[in-house]
């Protein structure tokens, strides 16, 4: 097809270039009919452009575009060429002093928490910068797209609303000037056709509902068959169904299919296959059959390709449009006016309404093109704001409609500009007078809420996904109410007065219809079938919350308006109280000479509802009133005459009774949705409006009557009435042996009822029921949340209610109740609760959830025992002083001293008297206490604050001390209270009840003393010391009673400890033996201390053998490590790595054929092994691992999930840590001990040591050849063996015996194979000769990635390291050394052969690396370690130690050579003036020397004394590598100069490896065979492409490598993720941007987008930047979540801390709080440490032992 298409392309092109953008312009200019003719170029040339084929050219249709379509059009508009036409416009416009920015996805916004009016006014991240908000209590958040830049609009901000950038100019400070003027007369007539017929054209085009015919005055000529099939975009299938459902219909591959799905989900819709008419129509009706069998099909059309073409270009036209409104605030204005211009058809045809009337109707693209241009156009003019408000405010409902119906989210509906309009509050105020705003929403709202039972009630069927959906859409109305209602009024107009009335009718009709809905009654006999509804109502409330509050907010801000609302209400009320009362029938109650009539009703039997919210919102509108001036002034203007306070406290009473029934386990048959009710009902999200107006609904009702009647009606329908009514019944209740069940249920009634009436009485911390300012409150609320526990600013916030603006006003009062304490590494900074503020705690606050109340109770007692207060009632936690009551509620307090009260304390007492005779329980009593100790403190603080007349009323401590009546003669509550002080039973209560009588005391000395003549106050201070003291030497007592107690205890166990040693005596003898055998090496004996420790060679300090024993974990057996005994084994993990890489470009493309032997110096790879240190037999971890295999296959038949560990790779977690493992390591005795003969000559130096090993190999690869030639005839046999002479003593056909035991030869191989396995990535092969080179490589690369380590960290080298870490080096090394002896003997000759001649090139050079091309540490550890398989066969008598030393001395020498080669170059300033010494001059000479051989391509010789310091610190490294490598070698003790910090260890290095600390001087003495090698080094041609400047290498020392450079401030990081688009998805946003943390790469993570392949299976971006960066192991910051993310491999990850905090010490992932963050440099360091010390993958298994959830992500998506 493509072939046949080609030349048609370019005939196109050839017309389309032709047509001129001016000459057009200057034809419709001369134009009669602008409008035909426009549209017949449109016409012609749309279809020509646009959609020519199945693959969209963007670029090229953009240019076109430009150039035939829009460029004729700005020729006409500017009436000149536009790019000097726009450019005056731009110069005559003044700067806007609004911002406007529009949103991206993810971009940074910042809200002032001071000075914003609500939280959506945000600025851009530059506004910000540049305002003076940056200083204040900023919130910042990341966009979800949409939304703009409010800076510069004086509505949004109470203080600063424009930044540096908008500033206003004052000399333009007048009136507003009308954008036009700065326009000629013809422009802007010009503008306005244009304007006019394009915005038409792109309406009509948009919305046009046709799918093959255009409309008539675009169709084309002549038609041809070519057809989309267009898919588009719906919210309810999952990509996952439509990449399936594409790849059967359109059979495409599933790259092309994610790649479809990718672009419908972002722009709404792709066209999915191209042809005739047939064609499209057969992909249709696959897609369609295949998606309908669950939900609705997707949306698919056939469109013809010419309407495709047009509604292309319509959304190019928008884009245009806005970006020309952008040149002049003038061509804006021409744009409002058209877009708002009535049509002939009269209402709603305006283009914009016919738009946002469409909305639903559009794919998400054109959605938010155009939702774009209203932003940058109509929001943007101040004057068509308010016109456009209009027109919105007028179809809202149509509108809101359209959006419930519609399955798109709420950023692409048209809806969502609301947000935009109405928390404007000027706009907000005018939409509620001129278009009755506030009701059109609630009617809206309520239009929506269908369902209603026979009283007219809200009935929410079954939740289901659906409904949940469909009612999360009909919640955002009450989201438009609350932007409505954000700002409040300051001035009310009569007509603001009426219409925000209507709007509360329209609301009280909400509440109403959710008065008593969802009722409940309680299961008896069997347990509810089908859990009844409750979460759809419950969400209802809570989103209602706010509004309620905000209403309530505006009603107080006006009297009139206040009380008219608070009538209305009150209607309401007695409205949905007449349906209730009918069927009750009236009851009598009386007690104590009381009586009082109300109706019998049962909680326990009847139907009860939770949801009041009429009477709720009654109760807040009653505490505003009392409250507001009247209520003192003329408290004859309230409505309160109308109350029956009966009907007030019905319902709220029902609410605590069915709280308490459900306490005291009355209704567990009802299920769960009960409980969660009760829950929510207290719950912090919605207690504000529901138990917090309950509480005060009861304290309205009993202000209002006689206290002894609320008490009998609360005892009524509690349940307990016959209890207290008669005094015989407790007496009965208790000898009847009654139900357990029940007398449990009495009790907890009983404690219920009392801690309500603590409640009544001691809430006032409310404005309006008790004199308190607003921060009281809050204070309150922090004080009783920080006495259970120290607390984080987080867990605070959570635990205090929002306000509307997300605010809970903690700051304001935080610092005066509470420090602040840092947090350290881990953990969150804590609030503690000031020692001072302990005495305003409550033990009954009305907050406490019974575990918080525990909890406190337990945290106070326990401080007031550390800090024994000075009375002896120190454990007491007596009620705390309240403030006093508002005028309307000043009748509370008589609750407390009323006759009935006094009864019910009466009869507790009694029963705790008398404590056998009844049921009651001890939180009864501690009830009864608090109340008579709330009315003592009452009335103190009465008889204190008394003026000189007035007599108290209040005279509770009179009544208490009256005995009861004649009849029964029952005690005064005193003396019941004097005779419990010392029962034994209540130790507990004691302390309150001693405060009790004391305070009683006090109190009557001061009723004495203000009845009598005022006596001077000794009296009362004289007993008051008087108690004191005798405290005190009570407290005294106790205090040396408790020490005697102690010392017995401590003399106690003393004589038990020695008892356990005497008859232990042996073992305390072996493990201190034990603890001396297996302490390091630098510990051990004496006799070594003295000497010069020398690590290798003839002069190596001998140490005596210590014997090894270690126990097995898994059978706990003790074994001493030997040669010939069982393997013993460390559990390890083997892994690649590139922490150390200066390369991570480099990879290996085919790990078959890659030869290891060389280790380049950029270290791009290598293999780290890492233990945690425990021991096991060899067979018990067989047995184990085995175990553990066995398991897995069982459980993969069980479960398919993951475990934290991958069996199949031969990964295990230790027995005993849990440390994740994939092998393990066989412990060793020193290899080198056991191959060493006897030396019996003078060993050689370094010359005669060379030629003779050169010697030896020559003959090996001689013999080498020999053996792999096909053997010639016999006759040539005897010539051929005289050709390959073999030096003396050298005996090529020995083969050693192995000295190891089976099982640890086993295990050498075991460990051997694992390795090479991982190192390579390959399969396991024993046999492959590539083994021992990658063992000896991990070795060399673990000691060094140890060494990077310590100096990092400034650590010394032999310093004391972690005993794992210690024992891991030394087996590793052990075992390397030994390794060769179970590999073929000649491969490891064969490789020494390599390794040796790369040094000293032997008369055959093959393609050996030159010497800058190879790390000189792998070398030295390839080297030592394969030189015992050649020394084996050399009985000449030269040693091992000699060959340790010459191999040394050699590389070491190598390594100066490429330390000056490379990195000596860099001059340096810093001259010494001192004349050289003999190092300078002999490092010189050496300099002079390598110029010569490299032919003077070396730079001029810098000073000798800038050559050593070079020479020195590019050695360094090398030498501590080598020296722990001997160390672990040999089992030299290290010198104990090297094992503590500080100054440079050079010398002692030096000194420990056999080197002069002059290291030039190696040259001197091996002068005559270094010239030559320097030579043959020199001339190699890749160190002379280094020196001509041809290529690059490494210097010395290496930079140490770390993860990226933060910023300190975390929205730079945002900012920079802002801008960060998809690599893959032409310019799309990424969803989730997510760093690389150690090369700063930024990925498109955890979308299909940007999914790869790797070993044949689809991962995410990040899973393959794992593998190429970091061999397998990741460290990235998921920007926009603010989270670590650590993965290794593909199937295992977890998520770390991050290392960004706000100011309260906390992290906050998923950026949920928004508080400003900055980097914490510790935090960054610790996982910078885990990444250096190659912990990533065991902190990943770690966390997913822990949390078994993580096991379940699919880590290789991300």
């Amino acid at each position: 097809m493509a072939s046949e298409l080609e030349p048609e392309v370019q005939a196109i092109d050839r017309s389309l270039l032709e047509c001129s953008a001016e000459e057009t312009a200057a034809k419709w200019l001369q134009a009669t009919d602008l409008t035909s003719e426009v549209y017949q170029h449109l016409a012609y040339y749309v279809p020509k452009i646009y959609c020519r084929g199945p693959n969209p050219v963007p670029q090229k249709e953009d240019a076109l575009v430009q150039r035939i379509l829009l460029g004729p059009m700005e020729w006409y508009l500017c009436g000149e060429d536009p790019a000097f036409g726009f450019a005056k416009l731009e110069q005559a416009n003044k700067p806007s002093h609004l911002c406007g920015r529009v949103f991206k996805v993810g971009e940074p916004t910042y809200s002032c928490r001071d000075c914003a009016v609500d939280p959506t006014c945000v600025l851009c991240m530059e506004c910000f910068l540049a305002s003076v908000h940056r200083d204040h209590r900023y919130r910042m958040t990341t966009s979800g797209g949409g939304g703009f830049c409010d800076c510069g609009d004086t509505e949004a901000w109470k203080v600063g609303p424009h930044c540096q950038k908008h500033g206003p100019n004052p000399s333009e400070m007048e009136e507003e000037e009308d954008p036009l003027v700065h326009l000629s007369e013809d422009m802007i007539a010009r503008t306005y056709n244009i304007f006019a017929i394009m915005f038409r054209y792109a309406v009509e085009i948009l919305t046009w509902e046709k799918e093959s015919e255009l409309p008539a005055d675009l169709e084309m000529a002549e038609k041809r068959d070519t057809y989309y099939c267009m898919l588009f975009n719906d919210e309810v299938h999952t990509y996952e169904q439509v990449i399936f459902t594409l790849q059967k219909a359109v059979n495409c591959t599933q790259k092309e299919a994610i790649s479809f799905a990718t672009t419908v989900d972002r722009d709404g819709r792709r066209s999915v296959r191209y042809g005739d008419f047939q064609y499209c129509e057969q992909a249709k009706s696959v897609i369609v059959r295949n998606t309908s069998r669950q939900t609705k099909p997707l949306k698919v059309q056939v469109m013809h390709s010419s309407i495709v073409a047009h509604q292309n270009f319509g959304l190019k036209l928008l884009s245009w449009l806005g970006s020309i409104i952008g040149y002049s605030d003038g061509l804006r204005r021409i744009l409002c006016q058209v877009g708002l211009q009535e049509g002939p058809d009269g209402e709603n045809c305006s283009l914009v309404d016919r738009l946002m009337l469409n909305d639903s109707q559009l794919w998400k693209g054109a959605r938010s093109v155009y939702h774009q241009l209203f932003m940058s156009s109509l929001l943007m003019d101040l004057k068509y704001k308010k016109l456009f408000a209009i027109r919105f405010a007028k179809n809202y409902e149509r509108l809101q409609s359209d959006y419930v119906t519609d399955d798109h989210d709420r950023e692409f509906s048209v809806a969502d500009l609301s947000v935009q309009i109405f928390t404007v509050p000027s706009l907000a105020r005018m939409l509620i007078t001129e278009e009755n705003l506030m009701t059109v929403i609630m009617t809206t709202f309520m239009g929506h809420l269908r369902p209603r039972d026979a009283q007219g009630r809200l009935q929410f069927e079954r939740y289901t996904a659906l409904q949940a959906f469909k009612f999360r859409r009909v919640q955002s109305l009450i989201l438009d109410l609350k932007y409505v209602l954000i700002s409040k009024p300051t001035e009310w107009s009569e007509e603001l007065r009426q219409k925000f009335l209507e709007g509360f009718d329209a609301f009280l009709e909400l509440l109403r219809c959710m008065q008593g809905m969802d009722p409940i009654t309680r299961q008896v006999g069997q347990h509810i079938e089908m859990e009844p509804e409750w979460e759809a109502a419950f969400t209802l409330q809570m989103k209602l919350t706010h509004v309620i509050s905000m209403m309530q907010d505006w009603c107080a801000l006006d009297e009139k308006v206040l009380i008219e609302a608070y009538k209305r209400c009150l209607a309401v009320l007695a409205q949905c109280h007449s349906g209730f009362t009918d069927s009750e029938q009236p009851v009598t109650l009386s007690i104590c000479g009381h009586s009082v009539e109300t109706i019998r009703y049962c909680v326990s039997q009847e139907k009860v509802s939770i949801h009041l919210p009429v009477s709720r919102l009654l109760a807040g509108l009653h505490v505003l009133l009392s409250k507001s001036e009247a209520a003192h002034k003329c408290p004859e203007l309230l409505p309160l005459s109308e109350l029956s306070p009966p009907m007030l406290i019905e319902h709220p009473l029902r609410c605590f009774v069915l709280c308490a029934q459900v306490h005291a386990g009355m209704w567990r048959r009802n299920g769960f949705s009960l409980v969660n009710q009760i829950y929510y009902y207290h719950n912090v999200k919605c207690r504000r409006e529901m138990f917090d107006k309950d509480v005060v609904m009861l304290q309205t009702g009993v202000s209002m009557m006689d206290p002894n009647h609320f008490l009998m009606i609360m005892l009524s329908r509690f349940e307990l009435y016959q209890i207290f009514s008669t005094p015989e019944y407790g007496k009965r209740f208790s000898s009847e042996t009654a139900h357990k069940d029940v007398v449990h249920q009495n009790n907890t009634l009983i404690e219920e009822m009392l801690y309500l009436i603590i409640m009544l009485v001691g809430e006032r911390f409310n404005r309006g029921v008790g004199q308190v300012s607003a921060t009281d409150e809050i204070r309150r609320e922090i004080i009783h949340q920080l006495s259970i526990r120290p607390m984080a600013h987080s867990e605070l916030v959570k635990s205090l209610p929002e306000d509307e603006n997300k605010e809970t006003g903690m700051e304001s009062v935080i610092e005066t109740v509470a420090h602040f304490r840092k947090p350290g590494l881990t953990g969150r900074g804590m609030y503690e609760l000031k020692p001072e503020c302990a005495k305003e705690f409550n033990l009954y606050f009305y907050h406490f959830s019974r575990a918080e109340q525990s909890k406190a109770e337990e945290a106070q007692r326990k401080l007031k025992r550390q800090n024994r207060e000075d009375t002896a009632l120190f454990a007491a936690l007596p009620p705390p002083v309240l403030p006093p009551f508002c005028p309307l509620f000043a009748s509370l307090v008589n609750i407390l001293q009323c006759d009935v009260m006094l009864c019910i304390m009466g009869t507790i007492l009694q029963w705790a008297v008398e404590h056998n005779g009844y049921a009651w329980s001890e939180s009864m009593l501690q009830r009864v206490l608090h109340l008579i100790g709330m009315a003592l403190q009452e009335e103190k603080q009465h008889l204190e604050n008394v003026a000189e007349e007035h007599v108290v009323t209040f005279t509770f401590s009179q009544k208490i001390s009256r005995p009861g009546d004649a009849p029964n003669n029952s005690p005064s509550i005193l003396a019941m209270l004097e005779t419990l002080q010392n029962a034994p039973y209540l130790e507990l209560h004691k302390d309150m009840i001693r405060w009790i009588l004391k305070t009683f005391n006090t109190i009557k000395k001061i009723r004495e003393r203000s009845s009598t003549s005022p006596v001077a106050e000794t009296e009362g201070s004289i007993l008051e010391e008087y108690l004191r003291d005798k405290d005190k030497a009570e407290r005294k007592r106790k205090a040396e009673i408790a020490r005697l107690r102690r010392e017995k205890i401590m003399a106690q166990m003393s004589e038990m400890q020695r008892h356990f040693i005497d008859e232990n005596r042996e073992l305390f003898q072996q493990t201190l033996e034990l603890d001396a055998s297996t302490s390091t090496a630098s510990e051990s004996s004496p006799m070594v201390s003295d000497l010069v420790l020398t690590a290798l060679g003839p002069a190596q300090t001998r140490v005596p053998e210590q014997r090894q024993f270690v126990t097995c974990i898994l059978c706990q057996e003790e074994q001493e490590v030997k040669v010939e005994s069982r393997a013993m084994v460390l559990a390890a993990f083997v892994q690649r790595s590139t922490v150390l890489s200066k390369d991570r470009r480099k990879c290996v493309q085919d790990p078959e054929k890659y030869d290891p032997l060389f280790m380049h110096p950029d270290l791009s790879c290598g293999t780290h092994t890492g233990s945690c240190g425990h021991v096991m037999h060899a067979h018990c971890w067989q047995r184990y691992f085995d175990s553990v295999q066995a398991k897995e296959q069982r459980r993969q038949q069980r479960l398919r999930l993951h475990t934290s560990y991958d069996v199949e790779n031969g990964e295990f977690l230790c027995p005993l840590c849990e440390r994740l493992s994939n092998t393990v390591i066989p412990l060793l005795l020193p290899p080198r001990k056991i191959f060493n003969r006897l030396n019996f000559s003078d060993q050689p130096d370094l010359t005669e040591w060379v030629r003779t090993i050169s010697q030896q190999t020559t003959a090996l690869q001689g013999l080498r050849k020999e053996e792999s030639s096909p053997h010639p005839a016999s006759s040539e046999n005897p010539e051929n063996k005289e050709k390959v002479r073999l030096p003396e003593g050298f005996r090529p056909d020995f083969h050693p015996k192995n000295p190891y035991s089976k099982s640890i030869k086993e295990m050498l191989r075991t460990f051997g194979t694992a390795t090479y396995k991982v190192g390579l990535k390959v399969h396991p092969n024993e046999e492959d000769p590539r083994v021992p080179i990658v063992c000896w490589g991990s070795c060399a690369y673990t000691i060094q990635s140890l060494e990077r380590v310590l100096s990092d960290e400034d650590k010394p080298l032999f310093g004391p390291l972690p005993c794992r870490l210690d024992d891991c080096l030394r087996s590793l090394t052990r075992f390397a050394a030994a390794h060769w002896t179970v590999s073929s003997l000649s491969v490891v000759q064969g490789h020494f052969c390599k390794l040796f001649t790369s040094l000293v090139p032997g008369d055959s050079p093959g393609e050996l690396p030159c010497i800058l091309d190879v790390d000189m540490f792998h070398l030295l550890v390839g080297l030592v370690l394969s030189f015992p398989a050649l020394q084996c066969q050399d009985f000449s008598g030269i040693s091992l130690g000699t060959g340790d030393l010459h191999i040394f001395h050699l590389v070491t020498m190598a390594h100066i050579i490429q330390i000056l080669l490379t990195s000596c170059t860099e001059e340096n300033g810093m001259d010494q003036e001192e004349p050289p010494g003999e190092e300078e001059s002999a490092a010189l000479s050496l300099y002079n020397t390598l110029r010569e051989h490299t032919g003077s391509a070396l730079k001029e010789t810098p000073s000798g004394w800038h050559l050593c310091r070079s020479i020195r610190a590019g050695i360094m490294p090398f030498l501590k590598c080598s020296a722990l490598f001997f160390h672990y070698l040999n089992g030299v003790p290290s010198p104990p100069e090297v094992q503590v910090t500080g100054t440079s260890h050079f010398e002692h290095l030096c000194n420990y490896l056999c080197l002069p600390s002059n290291l030039i001087r190696l040259f001197e003495e091996n002068s005559e065979i270094m010239n030559s090698l320097i030579k043959s080094w020199c001339h190699h041609k890749e160190v002379k492409r280094f020196l001509a400047g041809e290529r690059d290498a490494i210097s010395y020392p290496r930079e140490p490598n770390r993860l990226l450079d933060l910023p300190q401030d975390y929205s730079n990081l945002i900012n920079q993720a802002s801008n960060f688009s998809c690599p893959k998805s032409g310019g799309d946003k990424s969803r989730a941007p997510t760093l690389c943390l150690v090369c700063g790469a930024l990925l498109c993570s955890q979308s299909y987008c940007c999914q790869t392949e790797l070993d044949g299976e689809d991962v995410g971006a990040c899973t393959a930047h794992t593998d190429s960066c970091g061999c397998g192991v990741g460290v990235f910051l998921r920007v926009r979540e603010c989270q670590v993310l650590f993965l290794a491999g593909k199937t295992k990850g977890c998520f770390y801390a991050p290392p960004y905090l706000d100011d309260y010490g906390e992290t906050d992932q998923g950026l949920r709080r928004g508080n400003p963050l900055h980097l914490c440099a510790e935090r960054f360091q610790k996982i910078q440490k885990l990444w250096q010390q190659h912990s990533v993958t065991e902190e990943i298994g770690h966390a997913q032992e822990a949390n078994q959830t993580l096991v379940g992500i699919d880590w290789q998506h991300l």
